[in-house]
This record gives structure tokens, C-alpha cells and sequence, in this order.
């Protein structure tokens, strides 16, 4: 394990691509010790990981440049400090006289998100507002109701201004997206799977642009961002489901692939809508397919050269530092998939639907069942953080 890790070796593909943190930035100094603790080479680790981010660093010599979180992504910030945060809770709910377990949640997560942005404000500052967002979400919970999405937006954007808002790919979440637009506050589209999806964010997004405009909106630290759920689109959908159907065997590469088209697509999609000033962002990435006996990870291989976003979460960036030395990176993103591969691809309605740009109508995004399955499992995480603040409030009151 020597020289430049994976994660270096694909940026440097095209450097105008991003990297970012996908969790929140309290874990990352515990998730560092403990990655440099179990290596066998301590120093080149260290080394490596410091080259994607150190708060010392001059902010732009980083190579993370931004933060994706949510709901369960910021509840393994209490898990890494849970004496901390109950303490935290216990303050908050006693200082405001506040017993209700859903307001104190919704104040503590917050409260993550705001510190995390504190971090990355040094680099947003330093780059004009361009780099050093971090994505907080609004509750998956509530996401078919536009105006609760937009008033928790609008809550979220104000802790600070590097905070970019994560919204659902759900018929509503597209409306809400367009709202928070025209306020000038910077989007994620999350739970996004498919090419109907990705085109209903850039309308969304540029009828709300032209609405800021209009109202003299500043757009100065204005950003989009559409995310690719790769790896949750072929496992967590009808894709198996359809294939058996079809009698159509499919491999893990063939799966793989699926997703994969999808992404290239979106990005040719992207870079032709003059009217659309935003990226993808790749998240769901996985280890795989394993060629020769050796891991490899074609979600990042066929898109690399694409001016993207890909965010990392801490156990796929533990594989690309220790696992993908082998993989040499080409700009790729504009090869084409493989004939054979795609016709049979497209005899699966799962994929014909997802990658034709008018397969599904909004109101069937909603009960997409990559999305239903990923929201489900979001809101159980979501619950999980809700329940830590009860057991803390229903702790307080017993003492009381």
C-alpha cells in the first residue's frame, strides 16, 4: 500500500469531478484513528487519509469537498458519542421545557448538521461559496407533504449557509426541490434512481431558477446536485424480479451494468441541458464485480473522467484505500455498454422504464419500489434517532 490511493487515482481523471464525505464530519476523526489503528502500514495510511481531509490543511488542498448526510447517517454521529448527545438532549429538553420526543429530535439532528457545516464553512468561504456544502435531509418521513419539506428546508438552509437540502425524488419532493430553488437555497435530489426522475429534478430546478431570477434572488452560493442511489436501483428494485419474469439470467456484472447505464445516460442528459447549471452526484457505490480473483468497483471505474460528484461513505472509502490499489482508472464515462449486455437489459421493463426519459409518470415515482424500499429503510433509521431522544425525555421525567 503505497502512493496515491484509489480515491486520489480517480480524480485525478478529471479534476473538476468532486469528492465528498458521505456521513457526518463528528465521526470522522473517530473513523480515522480507527482505520490507521488496523492497518499494517500506520504512516502511509495516515498519510493517505489526510490527503482527502485534514482540518489543518489549507481548505482547497483537501480532497474532500463536501458532505452528504441524513437522518441515519447523522444518528452514527450520537452512536460515536451517545453519552455526549443524551447529555446534549437532556439539556435542550430541560433548558426549553421540552417534552415533545419528535421537536427535540428534529432540534438534535440540527444541531449535527449545523456543526458538521461548521467544519466545512472554512472551505466554503475560501472557494466563494462554491465547495464546502454538506447536505442535511429533510425527514423521510414526510415526504409527501410539500410544505412540511419546505419548511424544514427552509430550517435546515438557515443553521448555515454551506447547508445544502436534501430532498426526495417523490412526486412532492419535486415540488418542494422547484420551492427551495426560487428561494436561492442550494438542493439535493436524494432518493433518485432513474432517467424520469433526474429529468423531473432539472425541470424542477430550472423553473425555480427562473423564478429567483425574477425576484432578484441571489444565486451567488447556489448549487444542485442530483444523486444516483447506484448500487440500491439493481438491488432493491423489480430488476431480479423482472428478469426471472423474462427468464433472462443476470449477473452480477449484468447488474452492475444496468446501473451503470443509467448513470452514463444522466450525465450525457445533464451535460446537454444548457439550461441545467448542476451535477450528478454518484452515492451507492460497492465493491464489485470481482474480475480474476481481484475486487473491483465499476460504478466509480465506468464513470471516471465524468464531471460528477461521487460521495463516499466511510466503509466504501475503507475498501478504496485498502482495497483497489490494483485498479488503474481511464476516462470511461463516455464508453458505450456492451451491446449484448443492453439488449438484454431491455427486455426487463424495470430497466426499459427507468432509463427511457418519459417511463414513469411523477405520480409513479412515488411507489418506485427502489424508492419505497430506501425510504423504508431511512424512516426505520430515522425512528431509531427518535427513539434515543424518548428513552432520554421518558429518562428525565422519571427522575422528575
Amino acid at each position: 500500500m503505497t502512493g496515491k490511493s484509489a480515491v486520489e487515482r480517480l480524480w485525478d481523471v478529471n479534476q473538476d469531478a468532486e469528492i465528498w464525505w458521505d456521513s457526518s464530519p463528528l465521526v470522522f476523526a473517530n473513523w480515522r484513528k480507527k482505520l490507521i489503528d488496523g492497518a499494517e502500514d500506520k504512516e502511509e495510511m495516515a498519510a493517505r487519509i489526510d490527503r482527502m481531509y485534514h482540518p489543518e490543511s489549507a481548505p482547497t488542498d483537501n480532497l474532500f469537498r463536501g458532505v452528504t448526510t441524513n437522518p441515519p447517517l447523522s444518528f452514527a454521529a450520537v452512536q460515536n458519542d451517545p453519552e455526549y448527545w443524551g447529555g446534549w438532549v437532556d439539556r435542550y429538553a430541560r433548558e426549553n421545557k421540552c417534552t415533545e420526543v419528535e421537536t427535540v429530535f428534529w432540534e438534535t439532528y440540527k444541531e449535527i448538521v449545523k456543526r458538521g457545516a461548521e467544519t466545512y464553512m472554512p472551505m466554503f468561504n475560501a472557494s466563494g461559496g462554491k465547495l464546502g456544502f454538506i447536505s442535511g435531509q429533510t425527514d423521510p418521513r414526510i415526504r409527501h407533504d410539500v410544505d412540511k419539506m419546505v419548511a424544514q428546508g427552509l430550517e435546515l438552509h438557515a443553521l448555515s449557509p454551506n447547508v445544502m437540502v436534501k430532498a426526495p425524488g417523490t412526486a412532492e419532493g419535486y415540488e418542494a426541490l422547484r420551492i427551495l430553488t426560487s428561494k436561492g437555497i442550494a438542493t439535493n435530489n436524494t432518493l433518485s434512481f432513474i432517467i424520469p426522475q433526474f429529468v423531473a429534478c432539472m425541470d424542477a430546478v430550472v423553473a425555480g431558477l427562473k423564478e429567483a431570477r425574477e425576484q432578484g434572488v441571489d444565486l451567488s452560493a447556489w448549487r444542485s446536485v442530483i444523486t444516483a442511489m447506484s448500487a440500491r436501483y439493481g438491488t432493491l428494485g423489480d430488476l431480479a424480479k423482472d428478469a426471472e419474469a423474462a427468464g433472462v439470467e443476470l449477473s452480477e456484472e449484468e447488474i452492475r451494468w444496468a446501473e451503470i447505464a443509467i448513470f452514463k445516460k444522466a450525465c450525457k442528459l445533464t451535460g446537454e441541458r444548457d439550461d441545467y447549471p448542476g451535477k450528478m452526484l454518484l452515492c451507492s457505490m460497492r465493491c464489485s464485480p470481482i474480475i480474476d480473483g481481484k475486487p473491483r468497483s465499476w460504478h466509480i471505474e465506468k464513470a471516471a473522467g465524468a464531471d460528477v460528484v461521487f460521495t463516499c461513505p466511510p466503509p466504501y472509502l475503507e475498501e478504496m484505500l485498502t482495497q483497489l490499489d490494483h485498479v488503474e482508472f481511464e476516462n470511461e464515462i463516455d464508453n458505450p455498454i456492451p451491446a449484448e449486455v443492453m439488449d438484454k437489459l431491455m427486455k426487463l421493463p424495470y430497466f426499459a422504464r427507468g432509463y427511457a426519459e418519459d417511463g414513469y409518470s411523477a405520480e409513479e415515482f412515488n411507489s418506485h419500489p427502489a424508492l419505497v424500499e430506501t425510504a423504508k429503510q431511512f424512516s426505520a433509521a430515522t425512528q431509531k434517532m427518535v427513539d434515543f431522544v424518548g428513552e432520554r425525555i421518558k429518562r428525565l421525567s422519571t427522575v422528575a
